[in-house]
């Protein structure tokens, strides 16, 4: 505001205009305009003790101090409308500015609109609700101080990372020790969070740590896979506060401080050997915390919250989310991605092509750019290491699986008793059962050859002498009586004496008379 008081004092002593501008700070201009007026006023140094600043004012500037004919607007109701969600001043100015004409008043312009507002929230001390909507923000962090367990065996401390949530609008606090400060442990504290509040913000404002931002830059944030994915789930989005810009989430900088103070000082003296006792300390104090009573205005934050807050949360899921981690492997030959020294299947068109893996405790999916092409329940540490889906197999290989024991020995059963037990034989004598499927395949397949009654005769043949026929000595068997049917078919016979085999002199070309 222009002196004009002390304008006219240093006027009366003879001061230039150019150096009381210079001494006052403010244009020549004004300062000739103000002399000026008082000459056409008749307005004199010095004044009447009685008559102060805002007078003055009056009676150099009359037309410009004239009571406004404008329509006052009703801040009341405006700060009230402010804390909805979607509410702007300028949706307010719009309101106002229509209700004046239906009127036949004069509005204020959006700029001494803003500019009232601005005064009369000051003088309420209620700034807070210009840049906070209820359920919009969720501002997460790691306090800086951590909390101790100790070891129950050697009594040495253990540190323990808290985890500190607020929103903003109401204050209203979370605090939660965890184990680590490692991705797992910062998403289940944002699970256990949202679990405690009974909603979900639509905001989630992190500080630039490594858990939940990869990379930070004025032109863009890259938010972690695993934290995004999250976010999503549970409809809410991450907006980074940006780098060493602390107010940007300033309520958890605030209670951070108040954290410290209010719950991890007061639990100095006690020992914690187990997280679940040092949260459930934390959680006695936390809802001390929440319910302490403001110091200036009505209410405490756990009032506010119930009251504002509470009810406008974005629901929460069905089931909370599950933590899940990302990998990025090489689908192999045998179309298949190993994941934890365990082996899951993917369609054979996807050999030698790169695969994003999303890991959780239950089930692996498998995602080509951002497709999922298979889906797989997770393998236990037994000693199954492969799961394969048939249908990701080629057409060659679905075939091959299709057989098992049982059908092995089935198609023997019909052959003949003895097939199949030359067939369980082979079976049950491979330490893997599958090893002994190309054998018995072989064993089936000689009947197309020799016919099925002579490999049952083989069969009962060779289990004559042996009670694990192997398929070289059906083969063997079968190859010499095919030869000796053959020589029969030519018409030789051999002529048997008491001590050996003879042939008659046909055999070898030769007659009688020679």
């Amino acid at each position: 505001m222009t002196n004009y008081r002390e304008i006219l004092r240093l006027n009366s002593q003879r001061i230039s205009g150019r150096s009381i501008a210079l001494s006052l700070s403010c244009s020549r201009n004004t300062v000739a305009n103000v002399l000026r007026a008082a000459t056409e006023r008749g307005i004199q140094w010095p004044l009447d003790e009685t008559i102060t600043d805002q007078d003055l004012e009056k009676m150099l500037f009359p037309k410009a101090r004239a009571e406004s004919d404008r329509r006052k607007p009703d801040f009341d109701h405006i700060h009230k409308e402010l804390a909805r969600s979607g509410v702007t001043l300028s949706l307010l100015w719009n309101e106002y500015s229509e209700l004046c004409r239906q009127n036949q008043v004069i509005p204020y312009q959006y700029s001494q609109f803003c500019k009232h507002y601005t005064e009369y929230a000051h003088t309420k001390k209620a700034t807070m609700r210009i840049h906070h909507k209820p359920a919009e923000k969720l501002e997460v962090d790691w306090a800086g101080q951590s909390a101790y367990l100790t070891n129950n065996l050697t009594g040495a401390p253990i540190k323990a990372p808290i985890f500190v949530a607020v929103l903003p609008y109401s204050g209203y606090a979370y605090v939660e020790a965890l184990p680590n400060m490692n991705m797992r442990s910062w998403i289940q504290a944002h699970v256990n969070c949202f679990q405690y509040i009974g909603g979900v913000p639509r905001i989630l404002v992190p500080d630039n740590l490594k858990t939940g931002v990869e990379r930070v830059s004025r032109e863009e944030s890259v938010i972690n896979r695993t934290y995004n994915e999250m976010a999503s789930y549970y409809n809410s989005v991450v907006i980074p506060a940006r780098v060493r810009r602390p107010k940007d989430k300033a309520s958890a900088e605030g209670t951070v401080g108040m954290i410290s103070t209010w719950i991890l000082a007061s639990l100095r003296n006690r020992r914690f050997f187990s997280l679940a006792e040092l949260n459930t300390a934390i959680l006695d104090k936390l809802t001390e915390f929440n319910h302490k009573p403001f110091q200036i205005k009505e209410g405490s934050r756990a009032s506010v919250f119930s009251l504002e807050e509470q009810d406008i949360l974005l629901p929460l899921p069905t089931e909370p989310y599950e933590m899940a981690r990302w990998i990025s492997v090489t689908v192999a030959y045998n179309y298949h991605v190993m994941v934890d020294k365990r082996y899951y299947s993917v369609p054979f068109e996807y050999i030698h092509h790169k695969v994003d893996v999303r890991i959780t405790d239950r089930v692996i999916e498998i995602f080509y750019n951002s497709i999922r092409i298979a889906t797989h329940k997770r393998l236990g540490e037994g000693k199954e290491r492969y799961q394969t889906t048939v249908e990701h197999m080629p057409k060659d290989h679905q075939e091959y699986q299709k057989w098992d024991a049982e059908r092995f020995i089935d198609w023997g059963r019909k052959i003949g008793v003895n097939t199949e037990k030359v067939i369980t034989s082979i079976l049950s004598s491979c330490r893997v059962e599958q090893q002994g499927y190309r054998t018995c395949m072989a064993v089936l397949h000689v009947a197309k050859k020799y016919g099925e009654l002579r490999l049952e005769k083989a069969c009962q043949s060779a289990l004559s002498f042996t009670p694990n026929p192997s398929y070289r000595t059906l083969k063997s068997i079968l190859s010499y009586e095919e030869q000796h049917s053959k020589l029969e078919q030519d018409g030789e016979t051999s002529i048997s004496s008491e001590y050996a085999i003879s042939r008659e002199s046909g055999y070898y070309g030769r007659t009688e008379n020679d």
